[in-house]
Formats: C-alpha cells, structure tokens, sequence
C-alpha cells in the first residue's frame, strides 16, 4: 500500500514524501545478554564522528546538519499481522548495554500502568498487545501565531493497548515505538532499508545544560502534541506515574520545556519556540531537564509550558533559553510564566505542568552548529 507522509521542512508538514510499505528484511537471531530475540548492530557498524556524541551505540547513522539517524528496524508481531518498531531505551542496565540503548531506569516505575503494554516471545520473535493505526492523514494548520494551530489531527494512533512502553513480565521496561505495520508508517519515517533492516527517522534539534542535542518524536498522550510533532497519538502513555515529578524513586517522566512564544525570524540567532516552528522557521529548540546517563533520564518527557511576558517583549529581554536553570532564573524573576495549568514541578521552581507526555528519546549530542534551525 502507499502513503502520504509528511515530512518536515521545520516541524514536519511543508513538503510530502511518499513511501511504499512492504517486507523489511528478517530479524537477527537473539543474544544472551537479553531476554528479547533482537541483536544491535555490530561494532564496526556503530556510527563515530567528532561532530556527534551518540548516546545509542545502535546508531548506525546521524546526519548532524539534519538531524536524521538511522537506527535498527525490529520486526515483531501483534494479532495475525507484522509490526515494525524500533527500540531505545530499557530500565536495566545490562539490557542496555547489550542492546546498545539507552538505559532509564525510571521506566520501571510505570509498571502495573497503562503506561506499560504487556509483551510476549512467541516463535522466536516479540508478540505485542496492542500497535498503531498509521492510516489517518495527519493534518496541521498554523494559527495566525503559528501556534496553536488553526486546524490539527494526528496521522498516527494507538488503539486501546498500545504504549511505546512494555515489558515481558519480567520487571523491565523497554521503549519500543511502533513504525510500521500494514496500515501503513510513522510520519517522522525518511528511508527505510529494506534488506539491511535499517530505519532512518527524522528528529528535532534542542538543548540539556546549554549544549545541543538531537531527539526521535515518536509517541504523544494528546491529539494537539501528537499533530504538532508528527508522532503516534498514544493517550495510555499519561497513565505513567510523576505528573511534575523528576523524582527518580516513583516518576517515570523527566520534564520538557517547550518556549511558546520565543524569538522569530529564520535568520535570527536567538529564534526559539513553537510559534516560531509552526511558522515554519525551524525546529521549536525545545528544552530537556536530563540526558542519557542520568539516573533521572527518562524519554517520557513531561512537558512544561513557558511563555515570555509581554512586560519581557517590550523591554527587549527575550533570549534563547538553552537550560533548565536558565529557563527557572527567568520563571523566578517574572520574565516568563507558566503556559501550563496543572500541578507546580519542585524541580523547576514551580513551574507548572501541561498535562501531557511525549516520547522522545535522546540520540546523540552535536557538537557543530549549522544554519538556521540551530
């Protein structure tokens, strides 16, 4: 079958690509290291530059100017049916190490939630409960801000028991977000190798402690987020426990903080923010409150509204903000305030949740900077 996708010239919907899904090559036989039937991408394959830090050993490929990565393509099963997905993350340490992804040990406090689908090895290969539905023709109008959009329906949804998330029974988490099935495929999809069993996914660019990093758009718990990034609408994700919580001993999120209404202009060294990204200016640079290697990192990302003030705008104070702190210096001196109306996060100096969840895992680190989505 053949689908319409769209592709991002700034957030993903200015230019359509057009793929044709089909067979995309067997699964590698299974390691021991782990109870999943998968195996990562042999050494020599793993993606080294000095212009990238991966943070997934299982990249095989990243292009720092676009932020595209190539990582494997894991074939499972769900009900009589293929699906595709891809895998980044696991609660256990040496899984992750086997797998080459990263480890999150907060993922394990989602178990016995929604949050979490149950998964099983059938015939040597995964067999999930639930999947997605990649069918629906994702839909984004700017608003006369850019954002909130004027118009917005997500191009993916999960049915009833669908989470990235999901476990064997055997007290382990793992991030495996659904790509592809006979429905169709993910939105943020740009190639797909058929033979080697390699995906190439598109990403955004954003920042942890003032440093750039690049992050997979994959899942969301409401229609809005999920239209906006292009991502798999996947509402049983906000059953994960740690609403406004960065604690690491009962919190499966870490929170993100995307700028509202942040500085314009494609040319602008300071440009930041969803209004800007919707108007097609670039990526939103949104920002992250932990990275791989952290006990606190976790891709269910919390996310956490901030909009400048229009007193800030006026007197010419609104700046790129790079880093958590930064943006609570800020929160705390009056320039920006909460876009958000749910419970205050202690971590942020109060600064309130939106009541949503993305799933981004976090690839790699750049260390150039080119052009004007940067």
């Amino acid at each position: 079958m053949r689908l319409k996708i769209y592709r991002r010239s700034a957030i993903g919907w200015l230019s359509a690509l057009t793929f044709t899904l089909g067979s995309f090559g067997a699964v590698p036989p299974a390691i021991a290291q782990t109870a999943l039937p998968l195996t990562p991408p042999a050494p020599s394959e793993r993606f080294q530059t000095s212009e990238v830090r991966p943070f997934l050993d299982s990249v095989v490929g990243l292009d720092p100017r676009t932020g595209d990565v190539t990582l494997p393509l894991y074939r499972g099963r769900h009900g009589d049916g293929d699906v595709w997905f891809v895998l980044t993350e696991s609660s256990d340490k040496k899984e992750a190490k086997a797998l080459g992804i990263n480890h999150a040990p907060k993922l394990a406090n989602a178990l016995g939630t929604a949050a979490v689908q149950s998964a099983s090895v059938q015939n040597g290969m995964l067999n999930f409960e639930g999947t997605v539905d990649f069918s629906p023709v994702r839909i984004l109008v700017p608003g006369p801000q850019g954002f909130p959009p004027a118009q917005f329906q997500p191009g993916a949804v999960g049915d009833a028991r669908y989470s990235p998330l999901f476990t064997l029974g055997d007290g382990i988490v793992r991030n495996g977000s659904h790509v592809a099935n006979a429905t169709g495929l993910h939105d943020a999809i740009v190639n797909v190798d058929r033979n080697a069993g390699r995906v190439t996914l598109d990403q955004f660019f954003g920042f942890y402690d003032d440093e750039l990093i690049v992050y997979l758009h994959q899942d969301a718990s409401t229609r809005l987020v999920a239209a906006v990034e292009g991502s798999t609408f996947a509402p049983n994700l906000n059953a994960a426990p740690g609403l406004a919580s960065n604690d690491e001993d009962t919190s499966a999120r870490e929170a993100i903080i995307p700028i509202v209404n942040g500085p314009r202009g494609v040319n602008n060294p300071e440009r930041q923010g969803l209004e800007s990204a919707l108007l097609g200016e670039g990526d939103p640079l949104n920002i992250i409150q932990e990275e791989p290697g952290d006990d606190e990192y976790s891709p269910v990302w919390d996310l956490h509204l901030v909009v400048w003030t229009d007193a800030a705008i006026a007197a010419g104070l609104r700046v790129r903000l790079t880093s958590d702190d930064g943006v609570v210096e800020a929160f705390e001196t009056g320039l920006v305030v909460s876009g958000g109306d749910g419970p205050p996060n202690p971590s942020l100096g109060g600064l309130r949740a939106a009541n949503a969840i993305s799933n981004c895992p976090v690839t790699a680190e750049i260390r150039i900077r080119h052009g004007s989505r940067k």
